[in-house]
């Protein structure tokens, strides 16, 4: 028989241990203990599908990387869009993402045709910039009349804006101006080369094409009216408006917050957003959300107006159906959840 090699001492603190924790496990929980349990319901999980490489939706990490998501009750996981618009839209409203975040301008056509999915709220202002050389003799809009203009492709909303810039100026996007389709890392290369005379794109493209060409800025959505517009926006599924309302005012609670905590502190929201785009310099990232308005995350009435707004625009350039009530539309495809 092997020998016992636990001391008397060991046995007695042993079964010490051991009555103290029966005790413990017997007692009853206190008032407050119950009370803390009960209000700790699980977080509901969401997926939201948003382009990783658009600094326009740094207020996505932000929330997550700020607690705003747990803080409100989400437990949220991002996954990386990279196909078409229409393509997102439909993920949304067919419930394989719970929410997404993109351009307006870029959203409002696919949403005209039905899309199930709800716009909660904006992100920010600006982001979308018009570039010539400071050499070529293009230094506003109205002397684009007979150029060509690079874009990263047709339906882009740059071009969209541009074009409804333009109409305002008297000159026929489809007719007085040339569009010129190109990958977006190669519209620097095609002004320099002189293959157009200006180039549009968002960020964080155009601002290191800006950088890195030395172009100057002759338009973009961060001046007039378009200053205070939405530029990006978070939508959610028709679904989930109907029967979940509270994980859409969860979602919408956070991205405010996270907007806000973006514009307070651009240099943070850089940090944050820097393993997104890792090709471009932190104080690039600052530079361009400190040029943005993130205090402007419209969710109430204000983003319909906008909404209707933006349809207006695109209306005039024939991107919008003729007979598309704007007004009924807005009102459509905008939900204020945080009532």
């Amino acid at each position: 028989m092997l020998a016992d090699l636990r001391s008397p001492s060991s046995d007695a603190k042993r079964r010490a241990f051991l009555k103290a924790a029966a005790v413990s496990l017997s007692a009853p929980l206190g008032v407050n203990s119950l009370t803390a349990f009960a209000q700790t319901p699980p977080l509901k999980k969401v997926t939201i599908a948003w382009s990783a490489t658009a600094v326009c939706t740094v207020p996505v990490p932000v929330a997550l990387k700020q607690g705003y998501f747990r803080q409100n009750g989400l437990d949220v996981s991002f996954v990386n869009f990279a196909g078409s618009t229409d393509q997102l839209l439909e993920a949304i409203a067919t419930k394989r993402a719970d929410a997404g975040v993109g351009m307006a301008l870029r959203w409002i056509k696919p949403l005209e045709q039905g899309f199930d999915v709800k716009i909660i709220s904006g992100l920010h202002s600006g982001c979308i910039r018009l570039l010539s050389s400071k050499t070529g003799g293009v230094n506003n809009l109205a002397q684009l009349k007979g150029k060509t203009i690079g874009v990263s492709d047709m339906a882009s909303p740059s071009k969209n804006f541009f074009s409804v810039l333009l109409a305002r100026q008297g000159v026929d996007p489809e007719n007085d101006v040339q569009w010129r389709a190109y990958p977006s890392d190669l519209l620097g290369q095609a002004i320099a080369k002189g293959e157009v005379h200006a180039v549009a794109d968002n960020d964080p493209v155009i601002w290191l094409v800006k950088k890195n060409f030395d172009l100057q800025e002759i338009a973009s959505n961060m001046t007039g009216e378009y200053a205070n517009r939405s530029c990006c926006v978070l939508a959610v599924s028709g679904d989930m408006l109907r029967h979940d309302r509270a994980t859409a005012q969860a979602l919408a609670k956070s991205i405010v917050q996270a907007s806000e905590w973006t514009a307070n502190n651009p240099t943070g929201a850089a940090e944050i957003f820097a393993s997104y785009a890792p090709k471009v310099p932190v104080s690039d990232l600052v530079a361009m959300l400190s040029s943005m308005n993130h205090h402007h995350h419209p969710h109430d009435g204000m983003l319909e107006m906008e909404i209707k707004d933006y349809a207006d625009d695109l209306k005039l350039i024939h991107v919008i159906n003729k007979g598309t009530d704007t007004s009924k539309f807005a009102a459509k495809v905008v939900a204020n959840v945080l009532v």
